[in-house]
Order: structure tokens, then sequence, then C-alpha cells
């Protein structure tokens, strides 16, 4: 019997592990890639040209923003100086994350801060403001933010999550 207990729980949990794995599945909210020269437009589900006069200003923001975490840094500033209005807070930030990633980082600390003044509350300007902060040298800057993210979303999410570790992860700090 008791070989067969595993073998019997393993049956049992098998299904419930499928249903949580297919949960955690996110691969709908991911944006995908899209040529070179196109856009992913969340309202035809598809990817289109980057000139399109269809394609708004959010799509095009979270598109550049997708090009930075790739990697594809100089693509992603160039789509965002594409926007018709670009004083927002998620284009300054995105505008920021990819000129820090370039090695400019007082730029993109000015980017954060033009972010930050039109929304505050924004965490994930303020975890990247926190990173930008340790690439300075400032770990005390860094945690300021650390401690501002705590209050708007508390220790559990993401961003406090990842600054918590850039900050841990940096000798000086």
């Amino acid at each position: 019997m008791k070989t067969l207990a595993p073998l019997l729980l393993s049956l049992f949990l098998l299904p419930a592990a499928q249903v949580f794995a297919a949960g955690d599945d996110n691969t709908n909210s991911k944006t995908p890639d899209c040529p070179s020269g196109q856009v992913y437009d969340s309202t035809l589900k598809q990817c289109v040209a980057e000139k399109s006069s269809r394609l708004s200003d959010d799509d095009k923001t979270r598109y550049a923003y997708h090009l930075a975490k790739k990697g594809e840094y100089q693509a992603a500033l160039n789509l965002l100086d594409t926007l018709k209005n670009a004083n927002t807070a998620e284009a300054w930030n995105y505008r920021g994350y990819a000129t820090r990633k370039l090695g400019r980082t007082d730029e993109g600390i000015g980017y954060y801060q033009r972010s930050l003044a039109l929304n505050p509350q924004y965490a994930k300007v303020r975890e990247y403001l926190g990173e930008a902060w340790l690439v300075k040298g400032r770990p005390d800057l860094a945690k300021e933010q650390l401690k501002t993210i705590a209050t708007l979303c508390g220790v559990q999410c993401e961003e406090y999550r990842d600054l918590q570790a850039a900050i841990n992860g940096h000798p000086e700090s």
C-alpha cells in the first residue's frame, strides 16, 4: 500500500496541477513580437504598420516598452518619438527605461521624474528610478523609492520585490 499511495496521490494532484498551470499561462496578456516597422494593435489583435493612423498612442507606448524589455532600446525610443501625446506617465517611464539601459542614466532619471510629476502613485516608475539610483551609487535614494512603493502596493507587489532584489544584489547597499 505504501508504494501505491504516491501513485494515487499523483493521480489526484495531476489534474489540479494542470488547472493551476493553465491559469498561470498568461500568453493572452503578453505582447506578441511584430516584424520590424510594425506594432501590435490591441483592437485588431494583429501587427500593423507603425505609421498606421489607426494605431493608438497606448498601443505604441505598450509596444515601445515591449521593445525595450527585449533589449531594442533605440527602436523603443524611436517609436515613442512618434506619439501624438508623449506627455504621459507611461511614455516618460518607458523613455527613461530605454535611455537608462543605453547607459544614459542621468537622462533616464530626468524622464522618470517627469513621469512621477504626472503620476506620483506609479509604482513601476519608482522601481526603475530606484534602479537608476543604484547605478548612480545612491542606494539611500533607491531605498527611499522602495519605501514609497511599499505604501503604494505593499511588499508583495512585483515592483517592490524587483527593487528589493536589485538593492540586495548591489554591493554598496
